[in-house]
């Protein structure tokens, strides 16, 4: 060993970091190939979408020749006027509007009460009730008594018909549940001493820091809720009550009629039955991706937080 010299500090001993994962060949390879996947993954998802934006804008002749492919060919807006012109397509969208709001508020309602019942490990009973809240999710009455039900509750060409049957996703209660049994019990304990009733540890406590899960719910709803068609096909009489996804599904079934009509008819007609399928359905999405963005950011954390135990 080498004397250290007198009043010169000591030097530190510089050693090496230990390698980490990131610096293995093999976790290196695997960023690549994972990469790979999940930009094909992307690019297989996005193309359909993009390509029947691209047939909404494009002319007739340029749809029946096959030469969309993801830019608009022959820059065509005929059909989109066609289409907002007609006063039935607004009033199915308002009327969605309408349906998606008062559902999906009643869905989180009815959900978040459940849930939080459910978390409590101490209530008699819930495993029954937790027992039945799945049953539904194997088995349910079918088509034809539903329809007898709701006819028989006087439901039929009312709002309640389409927003009470689908009220509660057996899937989001499950996932809220989990949410709520990972929050601090202390945090309802010390308000409870304080003074707070049980409906005010949900209102004042839980629901505050359970923003994450709840966008992420309002989201499940409001999209499912927004896609809906069946119901109000089935319940509904009235063309004025009919929502947009009702009015998407009837123009697209009489767009293989107008291709036959439009052969021999107007120019508008064959315009109509060459992309009315694209317009209607970049119309009917375009809310849902206006809105997504600003929920996005909650979606993860949210259904993770909902569904990992600690």
């Amino acid at each position: 060993m080498t004397p250290e010299v007198a009043g010169e500090p000591e030097k530190p001993v510089v050693r090496a970091a230990p390698r980490g994962l990131d610096d293995t060949p093999g976790y290196r390879v695997f960023r690549v190939v994972n990469t790979a996947l999940l930009l094909g993954v992307v690019a297989v998802t996005l193309y359909p979408f993009l390509n029947v934006v691209a047939q909404s804008f494009s002319d007739e002749q340029a749809i029946r020749t096959g030469r969309v492919n993801l830019l608009p060919q022959g820059f065509d807006l005929k059909t989109y006027r066609f289409v907002m012109a007609d006063p039935a397509f607004w009033t199915g969208y308002l009327n969605t509007v309408v349906y998606t709001v008062v559902a999906t508020t009643i869905a989180m309602a009815l959900t978040t009460v459940y849930a939080y019942v459910l978390s409590k490990r101490r209530l008699k009973g819930r495993g029954l009730l937790i027992g039945i809240a799945v049953f539904t999710m194997f088995f349910n009455g079918g088509l034809i008594p539903n329809y007898v039900l709701i006819s028989g509750l006087g439901l039929k060409n009312t709002i309640w018909a389409v927003v009470l049957p689908n009220a509660i996703s057996v899937f989001n209660l499950l996932v809220m549940k989990s949410f709520f049994e990972n929050l601090p019990s202390e945090l309802e304990e010390a308000a409870v001493v304080d003074g707070l009733s049980a409906y005010g540890v949900l209102l004042r406590i839980v629901l505050p820091l359970s923003k994450a899960v709840l966008a992420t719910m309002v989201l499940f709803y409001a999209v499912a809720n927004w896609n809906a068609w069946f119901g109000a096909f089935l319940y509904f009489d009235r063309a004025d009550m009919f929502p947009v996804t009702v009015y998407l599904r009837n123009m697209l079934a009489g767009a293989s009629g107008a291709d036959a009509v439009g052969a021999g008819g107007s120019a508008d007609v064959a315009q109509v039955s060459a992309n009315i399928k694209a317009v209607t359905m970049v119309l009917t999405v375009l809310p849902v991706l206006v809105v997504y963005p600003f929920v996005q950011r909650f979606f993860v954390s949210g259904v993770m937080l909902g569904a990992v135990k600690q």
